[in-house]
């Protein structure tokens, strides 16, 4: 079986024009490293790429496309083998599984193919695990736990559906390409600011939880707003605080939050009646300071969704693989960071300025002099400018709904065969859609 080739122009997927299609960039094969002093462990962080080419920019839907193209390919071709689960992989081993992973390394790219007959788990088995699992933001270790395997065995039919239905998503969305924007690819769960066309700073966040995702969306970021008050949205109003109150009449001012009545007067917590239906027509603010859920920085950037991007006083998910813990908005680990960036064309708002505004533990304001644009994607499938193909598991199984390109198969297959090739799987099976529409700001 051979590895990703271009295919014949003929097969255009979406009707977009494509040029070559990306083949995996492979790193060299290291030299073994001399023995080093043993070191203490060090605390794990959440992998953090620090390639400086964006998850988005003008070429991504023609770079899909391509990619679309070579895994087409592949699924004529067969797809690639399963590993099996029970295989013993590790550095060093010998053997027919390891032959089978090197095989299944070289179908995609992952593993030069001059290199990808053998029954060694060598130096350039090591490099080209470690290359897989960076592609598919697993940790690169090298070696194979639970997560590279199931990563290996994901069929190709799914990770064609992937590049589709993230195609599909793109094209339904009006992006702006400035000289600067920010870029948060949800799946993935992190930020990138570019400027100049290239990842200058790239942020670990923590997106919505499955019930409650984050939207796609594109805006233009237009403050940042230190020492900011939370005002609970009606959401977490009626989801989370009022169930405490009810249990609980201290837990607002435990918290810090005052109720307000319709005209913006404090109303005493205990003199609610939370079991009443009226209880939802309250406002809830929370005040600043180390325990308000934005943390000391919100960037404000005005949605239909109401979210944003802020800190946060639950640091503690940030080293987490998993990184699917807010109720909407995106919490982001260097919020400081971020909005210093975002104030380059402030005069006086460097980060020293910031760090001294939070720490007077006053709000205040700050207006962009250049708004920024923003947009937050879903993207289970994309290929960046090094020809490199990225996935991301599909966490809230946006890729099971209904889509343009992948509902396109069966007229994909017809050109494939008018060109020669016959696609193992062209059907598509649209998945029940449940409606999500609880999206908050926290």
């Amino acid at each position: 079986m051979t590895p990703i080739r271009l295919v014949p122009s003929t097969l255009v997927f979406a009707a977009f024009l494509v040029g070559p299609a990306p083949a995996q960039t492979v790193p060299p094969t290291p030299a073994k490293p001399a023995a080093a002093p043993a070191k203490p462990a060090a605390p794990h962080r959440a992998l953090v790429s620090t390639s400086s080419h964006p998850t988005l920019d003008e070429g991504t839907i023609q770079r899909i496309s391509a990619a679309m193209l070579s895994y087409s390919v592949l699924e004529v071709q067969g797809g690639w083998p399963t590993v099996p689960p029970n295989a013993k992989l590790a550095p060093g081993a010998k053997g027919p599984d390891v032959a089978l992973l090197r095989q299944r390394l070289a179908i995609t790219e992952d593993l030069p193919a001059d290199k990808a007959n053998g029954d060694v788990y060598d130096d350039a088995v090591v490099a080209a695990v470690k290359f897989f699992q960076g592609r598919h933001g697993l940790e690169e270790t090298g070696t194979l736990g639970p997560k590279t395997l199931a990563a290996l065995n994901v069929p190709v039919t799914k990770r064609l559906r992937q590049l589709a239905t993230s195609l599909d998503r793109l094209a339904a969305m009006e992006l702006t390409f400035g000289q600067r924007y920010v870029v948060v690819n949800l799946p993935a769960a992190f930020a990138e600011a570019v400027e100049g066309d290239k990842v200058v700073h790239r942020y670990v966040v923590q997106v919505g939880r499955p019930e409650r995702p984050s939207p796609t969306l594109t805006t233009t970021i237009t403050t940042v707003n230190l020492n900011p008050t939370w005002t609970v949205p009606l959401g977490i109003l009626k989801k989370d605080v009022i169930p405490r109150m009810r249990k609980d009449p201290g837990y607002a001012a435990r918290m810090h939050m005052k109720v307000l009545d319709g005209a913006g007067h404090e109303v005493d917590a205990n003199a609610v009646d939370w079991n009443s239906e009226r209880a939802p027509n309250f406002t809830i603010r929370q005040d600043s300071g180390n325990w308000n859920a934005l943390g000391s920085v919100r960037i404000d950037m005005p949605n239909p969704h109401s979210v944003y991007m802020h800190d946060t006083n639950h640091k503690e998910f940030f080293s987490a693989d998993y990184r699917f813990q807010s109720s909407g908005c995106t919490r982001v680990e260097d919020p400081r960071a971020l909005a210093a960036w975002l104030l380059t064309d402030n005069p006086g708002w460097g980060r020293r300025e910031i760090d001294a505004g939070i720490a007077k533990g006053e709000r205040t304001d700050v207006r962009l002099t250049h708004k920024v644009p923003v947009a937050w994607v879903y993207l289970t499938g994309w290929a960046t400018r090094d020809n490199v193909i990225h996935f991301r598991d599909d966490v809230y199984g946006h890729d099971e709904k209904p889509t343009l390109v992948a509902d396109a198969r069966p007229q994909v297959a017809s050109a494939a065969r008018a060109s020669g090739f016959v696609l193992q799987s062209a059907d598509v099976r649209p998945a029940d859609v449940k409606q999500v529409s609880f999206l908050d700001s926290q």
